[in-house]
């Protein structure tokens, strides 16, 4: 038994951290729209369905992409998903807001 041995170093993204990765995730955060970051479970979901329903109710019809690639996500700083980016600028991580918490955050942003 090793108590004080080397620990393996686990890479963040599954070891999908590549030069051409990480350059494709820098370019996506500087494109316009709104995202959602995260894995693709419930919570992702359930955000992804509040965030529609507050841009219908501003009136907005709005793709939303929904990134699932954990580079891309490490791209944003974003360590707890799910996330909201909006313009490229993360607005709210970790949490699944309701329609009308996403709906201020969004007036916030100018989309609304």
């Amino acid at each position: 038994m090793k108590l004080f041995g080397k620990k393996e170093k686990k890479a963040c993204c599954a070891g999908n951290c590549s030069n051409e990765t990480m350059q494709q995730a820098e370019k996506l955060k500087k494109e316009a729209g709104i995202k959602v970051l995260g894995s693709g479970c419930a919570k992702c979901t359930t955000l992804e369905k509040s965030v529609c329903e507050a841009l219908e109710q501003l009136g907005q019809h709005e793709e939303i992409d929904h990134i699932t690639d954990f580079a891309q996500i490490a791209a944003y700083g974003v360590m707890t998903t799910p996330a909201l980016v909006v313009d490229g600028k993360v607005v709210s991580c970790g949490k699944v807001l309701s329609a009308r918490e996403a709906k201020e955050i969004l007036k916030k942003s100018g989309r609304g």
